[in-house]
């Protein structure tokens, strides 16, 4: 009995020894388990829960390279989903300009036209080097299409002083065409005069385009007027009024072939159609003051400026645009001034010969007319 008991106590101690053991290994787990959260949680990273993703992101890895930032031009391009777009830069002193869209193909829109004190501005050059010598065949403005290699392109700006640019002397012409023949005898009528040969169109255009002409926009027009702008003295204007069937059949084919920028002077009411091609610019005409008043001259003369205001912006709305209208027959005083001021047009163009210099009355632009007859020697005679 003895030894039974004995025997007995010496299982009881070994199951309890046991017991212990496990006890204590059960603690160690809990232990280790308790000190990897806690040093986890001291080193901000949070211990994930079972059957859950981590919610910290990974540490980046030693040696990976930032990425680079994207260039103004390359976020412009970044929210253009049509791929004929170009992102155009601006370059030049002190110059700090935002990239444009433009569309390659069409025709350059709304460029910047920047200003500096003791300084005129001389234009868009295609290069640092045409910009610092003016190359006039390198100037680019409104009267060019877009051009781009990997739709980005850069344009470099060019600056003369304001001595310089007085001392050029430029006599900017405006050239005024109305109707279109293709009889070489021309047409008969009181209007004959009116009709240019369209032998002779054509060649005065390859004049104006082999000669190297600078075809600048109507704000460009506006900063030479302000001494803003330096033009050189080969530059020239070229207009039609009142979008005739002969000019839309047979002179505007010719301005698109040739790629000579040529604005029409268009009645609203008479035509809403949009130009029929890159290079034609359609500007007011005004919407129906092309019709005489009780005393027989022009409405523009007749009428009260919130009339004729109220006319041009039914015209401009139509348009798209304002800058520039033609007096209709030419006729204006100054209530047509007002009334052009009212509207929120910058100039004003009559049929008043001469030539636009700086100083120019922007709201009595004269012109050179091209009657029937002219010949492209008569033509280099007017524009040099």
């Amino acid at each position: 009995m003895h030894s039974t008991r004995v025997a007995q106590r010496r299982r009881t101690s070994r199951a309890v020894r046991r017991r212990r053991s496990v006890v204590a290994a059960v603690l160690s787990v809990v232990l280790i388990a308790a000190g990897v959260t806690a040093l986890a949680v001291t080193r901000g990273v949070a211990r994930p829960e079972t059957g859950s993703s981590p919610t910290a992101e990974s540490p980046t890895p030693a040696g990976t390279p930032t990425p680079t930032p994207l260039t103004p031009a390359e976020q412009l391009l970044a929210t253009a989903a049509d791929p004929n777009v170009c992102a155009v830069s601006f370059e030049g002193d002190s110059l700090a300009l935002a990239p444009q869209l433009q569309t390659t193909g069409a025709r350059y829109e709304a460029l910047p036209l920047p200003a500096q004190p003791g300084r005129v501005f001389a234009g868009w050059y295609a290069d640092a080097s045409a910009a610092s010598t003016l190359s006039l065949t390198e100037r680019i403005n409104g009267a060019d299409l877009v051009s781009c290699t990997d739709r980005r392109r850069t344009l470099h700006a060019g600056w003369t002083t304001p001595e310089a640019n007085a001392a050029e002397q430029t006599q900017l012409p405006i050239l005024m065409y109305h109707q279109f023949t293709q009889k070489p005898g021309g047409e008969d009528g009181w209007l004959r005069l009116n009709y240019a040969y369209i032998g002779d169109f054509d060649a005065q255009m390859a004049y104006v385009q082999d000669g190297g002409f600078y075809l600048p926009t109507w704000d460009e027009v506006s900063a030479f007027i302000d001494g803003r702008l330096y033009l050189p003295k080969r530059s020239v204007v070229v207009t039609d009024d009142d979008a005739d069937s002969s000019w839309l059949d047979l002179a505007a084919p010719i301005v698109a072939a040739r790629e000579v920028l040529t604005t029409s002077f268009v009645i609203t009411s008479a035509r809403t159609a949009p130009a029929p091609n890159p290079f034609v610019v359609q500007r007011s005409h005004t919407h129906d003051m092309h019709r005489a008043g009780a005393n027989g001259r022009g409405r523009m003369v007749n009428d009260d400026a919130p009339t004729i205001a109220g006319d041009l912006e039914q015209s401009a709305q139509i348009l798209g645009a304002k800058e520039v209208v033609a007096y209709p027959y030419g006729h204006y005083d100054d209530t047509t001034k007002e009334g052009v001021r009212q509207a929120g047009f910058d100039l004003g163009r009559t049929i008043e010969h001469g030539y636009v210099r700086i100083g120019t009355d922007k709201l009595a632009l004269p012109v050179i007319r091209v009657n029937y007859g002219m010949t492209v020697d008569d033509l280099r005679a007017s524009i040099g």
